[in-house]
């Protein structure tokens, strides 16, 4: 990787340094200077950074802990009890992810700009205004010292600390030297601010405002046809007692009048874009938020087939959570071993003491996001509409707190100040000329560390679910597991909140009275779930947890789900009863799309019918022909994705022309690509009309033709023509793992993937978004569960490393890495053991 180290210096020069909080710089770097001196400065990280022997010391350490680093850089640790086991953990991923392990944190707390500086204000300012370091500071006051999970946190920095302290200034990781900083002291509180944070990307998802602002454009009843209710397609997480996916699409209610009294409220909260940062991010017009969604793709999967399914016999349980593609990783692997005790690998976020994903000799498991609403916002009646210090709860003022925020710079000047009020319900701001109050269940999470560290200890896939619904609140995940004993299991595990009156949480509600609050949560035997279903496999993938049809208490709506990869890996899996390993590989990476099968002809035939109408588009019949000739397979070298992704946004800008408001050029909201399914088959519905061609009215085969023109062009323009150079799927829209500050020298180079969007692997790079399978895990759990597992990336955090990125040719490829599993020191072959640590008081 010093390779690189040229080019990323030449990036510094060019101040194109950036955060993971967006896609803005961090500002001013510091002049290169001391960052080329070969005894301290960046050259210095390119020494070996994993000798092949090393000794050290934890102090509370009580007896030795012996690691062994494999072949693939994995640390086994064989440790005499757990919280050894726990501070050697810390350890060695200080050792190897030390910024990554303060940058996060940081994002949580809400104190970027201590490291980064100015450009990380906005990030910090909405983390406190959504009141996660306050949260995080409760949960710290209120725990128990002397328990479970305090001692693991503790434990655990104790771990990251011993690696801290021993650094001299020539081995500090290269972010350090760049931002001209030293790595802080972690504090048991810093992994609560982590929690805090992925509770944020993963259950930040309301649409309170965009189901406003529809209303206030068409009234109420065609808004809540598009935001207020369930997919139109249900493949749910808990099977439903069918074999198929159960259709409903009715048509969809025309745009109407507007709704007067969405309009008073969306005129108070104010009509700038971004003006409810509660509710969505700053700046971005729906069309940027649109593209910037189809690109985010937290599009997990999960699936686990039962012994019956098997052509092994066994159970076997397969995961892919997407996330942002960063280098280093946001997964660490790791293998814990304390005898008699522990026996646990898989992956570990850094900053978090245990394993997330992985595996035990009894079983494995692997999360997807449930995804639900779990934030509900509510009008407050204050007493001053300046400097509010009570505000009216059932006929009473009830008092406000007031939490004062200061922001600091990196030299610890203060450089904003906030008040930020809460309510008995959480968080108050004011939006325009109104004051919302918000609940959030991620701040009322914080045992889920417990949760997980009791799951480890089960022995069968019911034990370890019921370990987690136990304590786990916050992000809600769909948690499958498969055990040796042929066990196959889901669970939707988190806090779903029930409101009042069987109410849903798609509107702002008046906060004068409690009776409006939240009633309860859905006990652990209402969450959605399956054990061992007859069909005998499991999956999920972001949809809807179970069909309303079956249980109509509300979990969410169409807005905050996805249905398409789960029409395809219900597909895949209802078409094999003989499953193995390698095809459970396979699926990760499959190119199949029911979307693309779904859409792709209506394109075709609207073009088609354009055509024989006398169209004499060049551009319309060029398109028709490479649309044709597509076969709806995402290969990293087919021709014709690009053209359809192209031609959906398109068709989606000029369907919603509704949403924009009189006076702008760009809608304020747009639905779920879903609604497509309901239009498709209605050729004359009133959404068809683009209102902007004035007395002309268009129907589906016109706007659908329009847009697929108008894609063409677009594409010919950015990559050129088609006949001379294929719009080949594997350049134009590659996965693009990047550096946490976005440095080009120290980021992957574009990596061709197989599949996109509606496909099970919709890994997409660009400028503003950047996702895809995290990490990929096949296991088969035989009386010797056989994992196998990859992340893009390294496990080195260091860019000088040539641990950085040696996983990432394996996992752009669609292959797995045999997992090792040494149940002692012995078990590793000398061959494959890179490295030894021996760590000692």
């Amino acid at each position: 990787m010093a390779r690189n180290l040229p080019l990323a210096l030449l990036s510094l020069a060019a101040g194109l340094g950036a955060t993971w909080v967006g896609a803005r710089g961090v500002g001013a770097l510091p002049p290169l200077g001391a960052l080329l001196s070969p005894s301290v400065g960046l050259w210095a990280n390119t020494a070996n950074d994993l000798p092949e022997r090393a000794d050290a010391k934890i102090p509370g350490l009580t007896d030795s802990v012996d690691i062994r680093y494999d072949a693939r850089s994995v640390p086994h640790i064989f440790a005499k009890n757990e919280l050894d086991a726990v501070r050697a953990l810390g350890y060695v991923v200080a050792r190897d992810r030390l910024f990554q392990l303060e940058l996060q944190s940081r994002a949580g707390e809400g104190t970027l700009t201590e490291l980064v500086g100015d450009v990380a204000l906005p990030a910090d300012q909405e983390t406190r205004r959504l009141g996660m370091p306050r949260a995080a500071e409760a949960r710290m006051k209120t725990m128990d010292t002397t328990g479970a999970l305090y001692r693991i946190l503790a434990a655990y920095a104790e771990g990251i600390n011993a690696y801290r302290t021993s650094l001299a200034t020539a081995q500090l990781p290269m972010e350090y030297k760049l931002l001209q900083k030293t790595p802080r002291e972690w504090l048991p509180i810093h992994s609560s601010h982590l929690l805090n944070r992925m509770g944020y990307t993963l259950a930040h998802s309301p649409i309170e405002l965009d189901l406003l602002q529809a209303r206030a454009l068409v009234g109420d009843s065609a808004a809540r046809a598009l935001w207020d209710s369930s997919s139109p397609v249900q493949e749910p997480i808990q099977p439903a007692p069918r074999n198929a996916p159960r259709e409903a699409l009715t048509a969809l209610y025309s745009p109407g009048a507007p709704d007067t009294s969405a309009q008073r409220l969306v005129a108070s909260l104010g009509s700038a874009p971004g003006a409810l940062r509660f509710i969505r991010d700053a700046a971005l017009t729906a069309d940027e938020r649109f593209a910037l969604q189809q690109e985010r793709a937290f599009a997990s999967n999960n699936w686990a087939v039962s012994p019956s399914r098997s052509i092994s016999g066994k159970a076997m349980v397969a995961g892919d959570p997407h996330l942002e593609l960063t280098l280093p990783s946001i997964w660490f692997e790791v293998h814990l071993v304390v005898p008699g005790a522990m026996d646990v690998g898989g992956v570990t976020i850094p900053g978090l003491p245990g394993v997330t994903i992985g595996y035990t000799r009894a079983f494995a498991w692997s999360f997807t996001n449930t995804g639900g609403d779990v934030m509900d916002f509510w009008r407050e009646t204050v007493n001053d509409a300046a400097r509010p210090t009570t505000y009216e709860l059932d006929g009473a003022q009830t008092p406000l707190e007031a939490r004062v925020e200061q922001y600091r710079n990196a030299k610890g000047n203060v450089i904003a100040t906030d008040t930020v009020y809460y309510t008995h319900r959480g968080p108050m701001r004011k939006q325009g000329s109104e004051w919302l109050s918000m609940r959030w269940t991620v701040l009322e999470a914080g045992n889920e560390l417990l949760g997980f560290y009791q799951g480890l200890h089960a022995t069968t896939a019911s034990a370890f679910l019921d370990s987690l619904a136990a304590y786990y609140a916050a992000p809600a995940q769909n948690m499958i597991v498969a055990d040796t004993a042929g066990t196959i299991a889901i669970r939707s595990t988190g806090k779903h909140p029930i409101r009042a009156n069987k109410g849903r949480g798609t509107d702002i509600l008046d906060g004068r009275t409690r009776g409006n609050d939240w009633i309860g949560f859905r006990t652990v035997s209402q969450y959605p779930q399956s054990f061992n279903p007859a069909q005998g496999y499991l999956a999920s993938a972001n949809q809807e947890p179970v069909d309303p049809q079956l249980d109509s208490l509300y979990l969410g709506t169409d807005a905050h789900y996805e249905i398409w990869r789960a029409l395809q890996i219900n597909r895949l899996l209802r078409a094999d009863s003989t499953m193995t390993p390698d095809q459970m590989r396979a699926f990760h990476t499959d190119p199949g799309s029911v979307r693309a099968d779904r859409l792709v002809p209506a394109f075709v035939a609207a073009a088609q019918a354009r055509l024989q109408q006398g169209d004499a588009s060049a551009s319309l019949k060029a398109a028709e022909s490479i649309l044709s000739a597509w076969d709806r397979r995402y290969t990293r070298d087919n021709t014709g994705a690009r053209l359809f992704e192209t031609a959906m946004v398109r068709a989606m800008t000029l369907l919603w022309d509704e949403f924009i408001p009189a006076g702008k050029d760009a809608a304020v909201v747009r639905p779920s690509e879903s609604r497509l399914l309901q239009l498709v088959g209605d050729a004359g519905n009133a959404w068809w009309d683009d209102k902007r061609t004035g007395d002309v009215r268009e129907d589906r085969d016109q706007l659908l033709a329009r847009a697929l023109a108008q894609a063409y062009d677009t594409l010919v323009t950015e990559f050129g023509d088609p006949a001379k150079t294929p719009w080949t799927w594997g350049t134009v829209a590659p996965a693009k793992p990047r550096h946490l500050l976005r440095l080009d020298g120290f980021s992957a180079p574009d990596v061709p993937v197989d599949g996109g969007r509606g496909t099970l692997n919709p890994s997409t790079g660009s400028r503003r978004a950047n996702f895809g399978a995290s990490w990929r895990m096949v296991a088969e759990l035989d009386a010797s569960p056989r994992i196998r597992a990859v992340y893009p990336g390294g496990q080195s955090g260091n860019p000088g490393s040539p641990r950085y990125l040696d996983r990432l040719a394996t996992w752009g490829n669609g292959q797995l890495d045999s997992v090792r599993t040494p149940r002692t020191p012995k078990d590793l072959a000398a061959s494959d053991v890179r490295a030894t640590l021996t760590l000692t008081r």
